[in-house]
């Protein structure tokens, strides 16, 4: 059972769970991105177990009305495997997906995963006419090359700053060089494509840059935030007629998320020792 304070941040242990999230988000204008929790597997069992998982929850969302999509990891459908058990898992996944008019993310992970995650949703979004989008990083060198190819690929893009610990031969290191180049790649994104740019980010800045894009060049787009963090605020976009969507995570393997989410911020540091502490 996941203890009341972790469930700030996960959506329970089940797939009915994260579900009924996400029915409760779409009464305060908000959607849920679906995330299965789980990475890098080395068994192809555990690899094709959460595969399936994946195809019955995008079952699941295809039977409602409700405003949801998924997200998945390349390295938790088999891409520590090798190559072809990652495409054949995600294939399946899209594939059931795409017959549900439900929405597939692939995450982005470390740099090493890059090329054949972006090979697999270049072939994909062509294949569906957009009915996938993946997640690139600001903090990687490479990343506006890769916008570049992406912006002739029919699907969504969703721009984070990056979280991985990289070489600094391939990535900025400094906060305000990401913050400088994040700001650069989401104007480009703006002025470049035409199925919609995807804030990831809970910076205020960075949403006030993207709703001024929005008006300078009337590109659609969607701002993504973690569940458990600023949910104020993203009520208040959500009030605002933007489009708001929350990531939304939940299984079994809820304590190594919870815990990595406590150590990124402060803030949620602080959160948790008040929530053991009764105050």
């Amino acid at each position: 059972m996941i203890p009341p304070i972790a469930n700030n941040f996960v959506a329970g242990e089940t797939a009915d769970g994260a579900v009924s999230h996400v029915e409760s988000l779409n009464r305060d204008g908000i959607a849920g991105i679906l995330n299965l929790l789980g990475e890098h597997y080395t068994d192809r069992a555990d690899a094709d177990a959460d595969a399936d998982a994946y195809v019955d929850l995008v079952r699941q969302l295809g039977a409602t009305n409700l405003d949801g999509c998924v997200s998945v990891k390349p390295s938790q459908i088999g891409l520590d495997i090798g190559d072809h058990a990652f495409r054949e898992n995600l294939d399946r996944i899209v594939d059931a997906a795409d017959a549900e008019d439900v929405f597939v993310w692939v995450d982005m992970e470390d740099h090493e995963t890059t090329d054949v995650t972006l090979d697999a949703v270049d072939d994909l979004g062509h294949r569906t006419g957009g009915n996938v989008g993946v997640c690139v990083q600001a903090n990687l060198k490479r990343t506006r090359e890769d916008l570049e190819r992406l912006a002739e690929v029919p699907g969504k893009v969703r721009l984070v700053k990056g979280a991985y610990n990289e070489p600094a031969s391939i990535a900025y290191k400094e906060k305000s060089k990401v913050d400088e180049v994040y700001e650069e790649l989401l104007e480009y994104m703006f002025t470049e494509f035409d199925d919609g740019v995807a804030v990831g980010s809970h910076d205020p800045h960075m949403i006030a840059h993207a709703r001024h894009l929005h008006e300078q060049y009337g590109t659609p787009y969607e701002v993504q935030m973690l569940m458990g963090v600023r949910e104020d605020g993203q009520r208040d976009l959500a009030d605002a007629d933007i489009e708001m969507w929350q990531y939304v995570p939940y299984g079994d393997k809820w304590f190594s998320y919870f815990y990595r989410r406590v150590r990124e911020r402060k803030s949620n540091a602080l959160f948790a020792l008040r929530a053991v502490a009764g105050i």
